[in-house]
């Protein structure tokens, strides 16, 4: 029987409570975090380089729109949630389809979304 393997999703949030809520949900998910970047910058890099499943991005990171990233990530393939307090009607016509987590969410919703970006990887959560 084959290994199965572990999910890495990138965090992009500048609030480092709310980061590392995302992050334990995550670690009790089973999930191995990449990041968190907290500037629009470090989450472009690793955008681009990172071996990653799928990504959970605040729309406004450090005052700036995190869309360049979700772009990145769009063309790589990598699913995106968005997690957000404004709501999903600031998102551009583009994302319209993206997956929005509204702030405040809990383990439970946030678990679902990550099921659903993540219903075409190899990889697997730990939903209990």
């Amino acid at each position: 029987m084959g290994e199965v393997q572990r999910c890495r999703v990138l965090i992009v949030e500048d609030e480092a409570a709310i980061s590392m809520l995302i992050e334990d949900m995550l670690l009790d998910l089973g999930v191995e975090i990449v990041g968190p970047a907290s500037r629009l910058e470090a989450a472009l890099m690793l955008a681009c380089d990172a071996d990653i499943e799928a990504a959970i991005l605040d729309i406004n990171v450090a005052g700036v729109h995190s869309y360049p990233v979700a772009d990145v990530l769009r063309d790589r393939g990598v699913p995106v949630i968005f997690a957000t307090g404004y709501g999903s009607s600031v998102l551009p016509k583009r994302f319209k389809h993206t997956q929005t987590l509204h702030k405040p969410f809990d383990q439970h919703q946030f678990a679902q979304a990550l099921q659903t970006a993540l219903a075409e990887s190899p990889c697997e959560i730990e939903v209990a």
